[in-house]
């Protein structure tokens, strides 16, 4: 019930040649922290919270490690070597990725997409968009502008893909029951695509993060409440789990603006088939709780600077 996990941190509002993330291993057993990757990497995005900054998703695939960061794919070894690196045109400013057998999916945000990922041939090979694009809808008051939620596909080799557009910030991506799962900050429910089109999952608040299924509901980060919310598949909250918060005056770095940085944002989240929940948030902290009682079993920190924002978080295989 106290695994290790790997978890990744995007550091906000960091300036260029500093630090700006990382990597470290956490163990729930015995509380302690270990760094093993520190991200400094000059030829990146450094405008505004987090963008080209840090590392972010976590997926296992035939003993290698593949982290993504905002647009790259990183694959390491067990020992945080990098054996390959992959970029796509419309990778760009990545959340979460998750694997299911031999397909990696990719959220990519900037484009409103999920992309897919051979893992055997190595290549991206498939992309979805999620996108609102505006609409024309006459009322009884006559007409009025309004937003249409369309579904489509692309090949993500070609250069006359969708242009860049965050209009539903897509940060989490999970499979379910043969059909691909989608959520994000701007969309009013996870989003269930296959093959003959796309549905309605489970509605979702705004600034949920991570929102995946888990036993007969859904699971997520209520990024905007502070807390971990458990609804049921019509969207009523039948359980919270608070994030932990701070003195201000432990915590450093706590003049930015609350959109660059602040304590108790929650991105990154586990659920297991025994009850253990998992999650992370500002400033680098990782908490346990266990699911049925609502008991909170362990809570790591590993630093008081706000702008520490962990992201991806997976239980560690090795």
């Amino acid at each position: 019930m106290h695994p290790t996990v790997l978890v990744t941190e995007v550091i906000r509002s960091t300036h260029q040649g500093q630090s700006h993330g990382g990597a470290y291993l956490v163990n729930l057993k015995t509380l302690d922290a270990t760094q093993v990757l520190d991200w400094n990497k000059l030829d990146i995005d450094w405008e505004g919270r987090g963008q080209g900054r840090g590392l972010r998703g976590i997926a296992f695939y035939n003993d290698n490690i593949y982290i993504a960061a905002s647009d790259e794919l990183f694959v390491f070894d067990p020992e945080f070597n990098i054996v390959k690196t992959f970029r796509n045109r419309y990778l760009r400013h990545c959340h979460e990725i998750h694997r299911e057998g031999d397909t990696l999916y990719l959220t990519a945000t900037s484009f409103d997409s999920v992309l897919e990922f051979n893992l055997k041939e190595q290549r991206f090979t498939h992309a979805h968009l999620i996108r609102y694009q505006p609409r024309s809808v006459r009322t009884a008051m006559g007409t009025r502008q309004g937003l249409t939620l369309r579904v489509g596909h692309y090949d993500p080799n070609r250069s006359d893909g969708p242009a860049a557009a965050d209009t539903t910030h897509i940060n989490n991506v999970t499979t379910h029951a043969g059909k691909l799962l989608v959520s994000g900050v701007r969309l009013k429910s996870i989003i269930a695509i296959d093959r003959t089109g796309h549905t309605d999952f489970a509605p979702t608040p705004e600034w949920t993060h991570n929102a995946q299924p888990y036993r007969d509901g859904i699971l997520y980060n209520s990024t905007a409440e502070d807390a971990v919310c458990f609804a049921s598949l019509a969207g009523e909250v039948l359980k919270r789990f608070s994030i932990p918060r701070y003195d201000e005056a432990e915590l450093t770095q706590t003049d930015l603006p609350d959109d660059y940085a602040r304590q108790a944002f929650a991105r990154g989240l586990i659920a297991t088939d025994t009850g253990l929940i998992i999650a992370s948030s500002s400033p680098s902290t990782i908490t346990a709780w266990d699911f049925d009682s609502g008991n909170q079993l362990a809570t790591v920190n590993f630093g008081t600077d706000i702008r520490n924002a962990p992201h991806g978080l997976a239980i560690w295989p090795y």
